[in-house]
């Protein structure tokens, strides 16, 4: 009875590893597929918001397309969305380039 105890306490102690190894995997999968990517699209973003340029056609987070006219000292930007009417939008507002958009739907598309 007594070496069955050890030999079934010996194998415990493996187990503990296995576990060990589990979960550093299981937070690498997470790592990887989870919080990376969501990282380098909100470095992207923010590049892009950095390198706006006036006349540079944009969509905003709420899906408002128009033209930079003016870039601001405060951080925000007049965005004409018709021509003569203005918007002031922040600058953290804005989600992307209409026309690298345009240019990705395009690509997508097969031509006949």
């Amino acid at each position: 009875m007594t070496s069955l105890v050890i030999f079934l306490q010996a194998q415990g102690g493996g187990a503990g590893y296995m576990q060990l190894i589990l979960l550093v995997g299981m937070i690498l999968v997470f790592w990887l597929f989870m919080i990376r990517p969501q990282a380098k699209k909100a470095k992207q973003a923010k590049t892009f918001q950095e390198n706006l340029q006036e006349g540079d056609k944009i969509v905003t987070i709420a899906g408002i397309h128009g033209r930079v006219k003016k870039m601001n000292v405060d951080g925000t930007i007049d965005l004409e969305t018709s021509p003569g009417s203005y918007m002031k939008v922040e600058k953290s507002a804005i989600s992307m380039e209409m026309t690298a958009n345009v240019n990705k739907t395009a690509a997508a598309t097969p031509a006949k």
